[in-house]
């Protein structure tokens, strides 16, 4: 099976809100804690800079990301990203695809740094992703996580200098 990455289009939304949601409803990764809508998630990838999408050979959607500028000014050189990987398609490299992608657009698009300032310590498998990609972790940020339980973890900001 062939992975295509390319920017999503309006009709990519449904799916990708699906996707994304699987991850807000898990509640062990995004600061999200309600699922969007088709509403709501039309407008929330519609003001991202870039959101990208990986697909089969058949147009099915695995995976998908959203990259904007972590703030304004003098700090809208730093770009932050989130990815959302279909539960069907997970182990099976779409991830990585996705963060090697997202690093080319990020550059493109005139960013210099990708931070990713709110990794969940306990997201073994993302943390071995940046990590194997160049990313640097920061330090730990004690209980800066809370999860979908109530309890809270810590988080591990990462940056990769494009």
């Amino acid at each position: 099976m062939s992975i295509i990455l390319t920017e999503y289009q309006e009709k990519d939304v449904p799916e990708m809100v699906r996707i994304w949601n699987e991850v807000v409803e898990e509640g062990m990764a995004f600061p999200q804690e309600r699922p969007l809508t088709q509403r709501s998630g039309r407008e929330f990838f519609s003001v991202q800079t870039f959101c990208g999408v990986a697909k089969n050979n058949y147009g099915d959607i695995l995976g998908l990301y959203i990259l904007h500028p972590v703030s304004v000014g003098r700090c809208c050189h730093i770009a932050n990203a989130s990815y959302a990987v279909s539960k069907v398609s997970r182990g099976k490299h779409i991830g990585e695809k996705l963060v090697k992608d997202c690093l080319i657009q990020a550059k493109a698009l005139g960013f210099k740094i990708l931070l990713f300032n709110a990794v969940v310590e306990s997201n073994l498998h993302a943390r071995h992703l940046y990590e194997r990609l160049g990313f640097l972790q920061l330090g730990t940020i004690p209980e800066g996580f809370r999860m979908k339980d109530g309890s809270y973890a810590n988080i591990c900001p990462y940056y990769h200098l494009l």
